[in-house]
């Protein structure tokens, strides 16, 4: 806990330079690109798209379990905090490699890249949010007194994943195929949440899939924006998944970063 409230402390003292190294890194993605920032939304996109197609009225015909509502517009608000997390894990577990020029400086406190990355990200995910309201509104969808809970849900996306990062990208020094092992359990585990099918496919014929299911954090972040944007559900209306995700997070949190800081006087050296 003390660690946690270090780095809090480190994070109020370095608010400025955090921002700007966050930006600095969001636009550095981007240089050189014909398209520029317009290619952080259209790969995503072609992604829902294909989805859709196969998934939807014109594929298998999956029906989403919200009445009334199109497979697509069911199909986004699942996709867009997949997105946000694949692209925060995807970016911080190499991010220690990526600022070995940083993590050289004694006087840095590199437990803040990957925070910085992490805001970098959170930038495209502010248009895909954009992207994910106008669809609605365009879907002629109602307008939801829960749609600013998004919000609340996206933190929730960004602690889980930040977590994460802490141990990954602490182990991707020693051990390089770190990067490869995400990619593949980011693969997997967009199968393992049920965001482009009905989980009742599943949990109708085998009841305990259900709670394999929900042992995933990210069924509960997945869960959330779909009741934000369809269903008009609070996230207090789901107390025991909301505990059971904020104590394994917490928990989590709070290991990585103590693994990280444990590991963090040999980075320079390895690098």
């Amino acid at each position: 806990m003390r660690g946690f409230l270090t780095l809090i402390k480190i994070c109020k003292e370095k608010r400025k330079m955090i921002m700007s190294l966050a930006f600095a890194d969001f636009r550095k993605r981007f240089v050189g690109s014909y398209f520029g920032a317009v290619w952080m939304l259209i790969q995503p996109l072609v992604t829902i798209a294909i989805y859709a197609f196969i998934f939807g009225p014109y594929g298998f015909k999956s029906s989403p379990p919200v009445p009334n509502v199109s497979y697509t517009t069911w199909l986004i608000p699942g996709m867009v905090p997949w997105f946000f997390f694949s692209e925060v894990m995807n970016m911080n577990t190499g991010i220690l490699q990526e600022y070995q020029y940083l993590v050289k400086k004694v006087v840095f406190p590199i437990e803040l890249l990957p925070i910085i990355k992490l805001i970098s990200c959170s930038l495209v995910h502010l248009f895909f949010l954009l992207v994910m309201f106008l669809f609605a509104l365009f879907s002629r969808e109602p307008i939801l007194i829960t749609w600013p809970q998004v919000f609340f849900y996206s933190f929730a996306t960004a602690f889980y994943a930040l977590a994460l990062s802490f141990f990954t990208s602490a182990v991707s020094v020693f051990f390089k195929d770190m990067q490869q092992i995400v990619g593949i359990v980011l693969q997997f585990g967009i199968w393992m949440t049920p965001i482009m099918y009905d989980e009742t496919l599943f949990t109708g014929k085998a009841p305990i899939v259900k709670w394999i299911l929900k042992i995933n954090p990210m069924y509960y972040i997945v869960a959330g924006y779909r009741d934000s944007m369809l269903t008009g559900h609070w996230f207090f209306e789901r107390p025991g998944l909301s505990l059971y995700f904020w104590g394994v997070t917490t928990v989590l949190f709070l290991f990585s970063l103590r693994f990280f800081r444990s590991l963090r006087p040999h980075f320079s050296d390895v690098l």
